[in-house]
């Protein structure tokens, strides 16, 4: 019997003992390879003797130091390395301990923001359906994943969803990508005015779509028009790159391939790749000049917010992916990936759609290629699917309500 609270309970869970590369090996000595770096977290693998020698060396210098007193080496010199890697205007870093910690400051942050430039109307939020930005209170409330909202759907903070840019799903036969895009962004705006655009705060969604859904990359041009929706109002833009950023895609953020630059934006996952708990918010110069200027402080923080162990590990994982170029790497490596997917499953008769960016691959499932419709969710397809992988000693990443919330079933794989 296990004291551990696991998430699914009662579930006998393998005992992981041993990291190897692209492996997880278990107590009886079972190798698993790991097609989804968990949840598109081990980017580098396990194990990287790099990356734990920089843990070692911080460990022996000074494990952590409250932010209310220090700051610390790894701290500064990571948010200089993430600033001046990122997208134009971007200009400061604030360091947490995950995606769903990120989100919610991000949430806080385009509050405040308006409250510091004296524009305390703008308090709502708009996001998409089918989406996932975390499991704080905060996060879940602009997150449209119905299952995991429903239990908290009272406590959760009033959040308008509009349609995800979910092409297979949505596109019309006659429309091109570029109608589709106009399309669907239009609705942010259509939105912003329902709401009163002198009330909304941001638009939050993820870069490309991640767990939910199943990785869902935007067409051509939707970013560029929902980039500008939000500048036309004064409403502030932020990206959720938890799972798509950190070169998962192709380009060290996935916005590059959109040809846009947020007002904030949320990293974890791949920038630590697992090695210690760490994420990031990125803010723009002008959202950072209105709290340094103004009341000088942001109302927020967490004790283990730039963590300087943590903060020393995503720095070494950030360099080892810069030295070895393996953002360009990730480029290859997709289309091959991507290619053989396509060859195997791409005829299928319950395969519907194999999309993504780079190593960000989503495999949707259906009953019938023609009319694509979902198998009955009665059915747990997802979570056999989950079993039987790692019976053959393959983890990857399944998900249900990919449709709707409700219906529909896919697996996600991204690998180191």
């Amino acid at each position: 019997m296990t004291h551990v609270f696991q998430r699914e309970i009662g579930e006998q869970m393998p005992l992981a003992v041993k990291g190897e590369g692209i492996y997880i090996v278990d107590s009886n000595g079972k190798r698993y390879l790991d097609a989804s770096c968990g949840a598109a977290v081990s980017c580098l693998g396990h194990s990287d003797p790099d990356i734990i020698q920089a843990i070692k060396d911080q460990l022996d210098h000074m494990a952590f130091a409250h932010s209310t007193f220090f700051s610390s080496a790894p701290a500064e010199e990571l948010a200089d390395f993430l600033i001046d890697s990122s997208p134009n205007g971007l200009e400061a870093t604030y360091f947490v301990s995950g995606g769903s910690e990120g989100v919610e400051a991000a949430l806080k942050m385009a509050r405040q923001y308006f409250v510091e430039i004296d524009q305390p109307a703008r308090t709502l939020f708009i996001a998409r359906r089918q989406s996932y930005h975390g499991n704080t209170l905060g996060a879940l409330s602009v997150g449209g994943n119905l299952w995991r909202r429903k239990p908290y759907e009272s406590m959760l903070i009033k959040t308008s969803h509009i349609s995800p840019c979910y092409a297979y799903r949505d596109q019309r036969d006659e429309e091109t990508e570029e109608e589709y895009g106009s399309r669907v962004s239009k609705e942010l705006e259509e939105k912003i005015l329902e709401l009163g655009s002198k009330n909304v705060a941001a638009f939050i969604a993820e870069t490309v779509g991640g767990a939910t859904a199943g990785v869902i990359p935007p067409v051509k041009s939707y970013f560029k028009k929902i980039r500008q929706i939000c500048s036309k109002y004064g409403v502030l833009l932020i990206l959720d790159e938890v799972m798509c950023g950190m070169g998962r895609t192709g380009t060290l953020f996935a916005c590059e391939q959109d040809q846009i630059s947020p007002d904030i934006m949320v990293i974890a996952k791949g920038l630590g790749a697992g090695y210690q708990p760490i994420g990031a918010v990125l803010v723009s110069k002008r959202i950072f000049k209105a709290f340094k200027n103004g009341s000088g402080i942001f109302l927020h923080g967490h004790t283990y917010m730039g963590h300087a162990t943590a903060c020393a590990a995503a720095l070494a994982v950030q360099k080892k992916i810069k030295t070895l170029d393996l953002v360009r790497k990730v480029k290859m490596s997709g289309a091959k990936l991507f290619g053989d997917l396509k060859d195997a499953f791409g005829e299928h008769p319950y395969i519907g759609d194999i999309r993504g960016r780079g190593l960000f691959i989503g495999i949707e499932l259906v009953s019938d290629r023609l009319t694509k419709k979902p198998f009955s969710s009665s059915l747990k397809i997802n979570s056999q699917v989950r079993r039987m992988a790692m019976e053959y000693g393959l983890i990857c990443y399944p998900g249900g309500g990919t449709v709707d919330g409700l219906n529909g079933d896919h697996i996600l794989i991204a690998p180191p």
